[in-house]
């Protein structure tokens, strides 16, 4: 049900975890029903109609954002795709039948009440349970707090930092401007863990300034490939719907402000209108809180150490037919490179999965061939 995964969302239940891992494999693309896909370069990305039988209200967007649909589906239920379909995924299945009720339901509500504006999302009322709560839960409503962060998107706040000088510190903290311009390309190789525990793969990375990258993992499925040319992305992956999944619409503008962020000497130009929130605690220290728009309107908020100016967080949103989707890439364990501190473990999740990327290496100033950043062939295993 995942762009990246066909795994269920990893939350922080284990039991998901360990229930989405088993069934990845048949949530695959093997199981999904192709609807005649047509040979040669298409000249606009497949759409969801195309790629899959018995699509009914979700026709006609992009196969990533219809994805990305999903995995708000599977994020907002705390369910896995089997939960809801069978091994005929073409066929309809009761979860499926109240699922496009509920999909009706959700944009009668924006339409009428907010103008179309997507207010309301499943996660709204489900908040991973498959049925809303309806009557107040009295040990929560006088036990602890249960703190839900605000709004995604925000104004410029008073007495928060000005951006600028955010931006600036973070500059300085990986090493400044001048060794930054020296940094022109790096390869890096390690591990990567899905889940967070786990199914363990050996992993590699590629980056050339100022805007190309493509990581590896090397999965017994068929390695995982995505790739930014400065351009166009693709994910290619044996779990992905379709062999070579075209980005679109925010999961390209995401990919862009991926590899741009991977040498981050243009961070103030990566994204534009700036703005600052409040400072909040991540992990128990204060980091300051910017958001930037890109100039297709994509946002991405990105979160500093206050002490050290580091980078410590990025969530990014693609906006999809049912709300918007985030993916949450969270940085440490920054090692010098180079003179330019690059972060060697991030963890990357999505609303369908986490990866856990551990570098045990990297060398800075390579030549890197131009065939590393085009489209990647589909996934072979193993």
């Amino acid at each position: 049900m995942s762009t990246r995964a066909a795994a269920a969302s990893a939350s922080p239940s284990n039991k998901k975890a360990e229930r989405g891992a088993v069934l990845s494999p048949a949530c695959g693309r093997p199981g999904f029903v192709q609807a005649g896909a047509q040979a040669g370069t298409p000249q606009r990305p497949q759409m969801s109609d195309e790629a899959f039988k018995n699509v009914q209200l979700l026709k006609g967007i992009p196969v990533d954002e219809f994805m990305g649909a999903m995995g708000l589906f599977s994020a907002a239920t705390s369910m896995c795709c089997l939960e809801c379909h069978a091994p005929d995924w073409a066929a309809d299945t009761p979860r499926k039948i109240t699922t496009r009720k509920m999909i009706q339901m959700v944009n009668t509500i924006n339409r009428t009440n907010f103008s179309g504006r997507k207010v309301v999302s499943c996660w709204t009322c489900h908040r991973q349970s498959d049925r809303p709560q309806v009557t107040p839960t009295l040990d929560v409503v006088y036990g602890e707090p249960i703190y839900w962060a605000p709004d995604d998107l925000f104004q410029q706040a008073p007495g928060a930092p000005v951006p600028a000088a955010v931006l600036d510190k973070y500059i300085q903290a990986v090493g400044g401007a001048e060794r930054l311009a020296r940094l022109t390309s790096f390869v890096g190789k390690g591990s990567s863990t899905l889940f967070g525990g786990g199914f363990k793969s050996a992993f590699e990375i590629y980056v050339k300034a100022p805007n190309q990258r493509t990581t590896i993992i090397h999965q017994e499925l068929g390695d995982k490939t995505m790739t930014f040319d400065g351009r166009s992305g693709w994910l290619a992956s044996a779990v992905t719907p379709v062999p070579v999944l075209e980005l679109t619409g925010g999961e390209l503008d995401g990919a862009r402000l991926d590899a741009e962020l991977s040498i981050p000497g243009r961070v103030k130009q990566a994204l534009g209108q700036w703005r600052a929130n409040l400072p909040r605690e991540i992990a128990g220290r204060s980091v300051n809180v910017v958001q930037g728009t890109s100039d297709g309107g994509a946002v991405a908020t990105l979160y500093f150490d206050e002490q050290s100016g580091l980078l410590t967080r990025v969530v990014r949103y693609a906006n999809s037919a049912m709300g918007r989707v985030p993916t949450q890439i969270d940085f440490e364990d920054y090692r010098e490179v180079a003179g330019v501190k690059i972060p060697f473990k991030w963890a990357f999740a999505w609303v369908s999965g986490r990866d856990e990327i551990q570098l045990s290496e990297v060398k800075p100033n390579v030549a890197i061939d131009a065939a590393r950043f085009a489209k990647p062939a589909p996934a072979v295993p193993r």
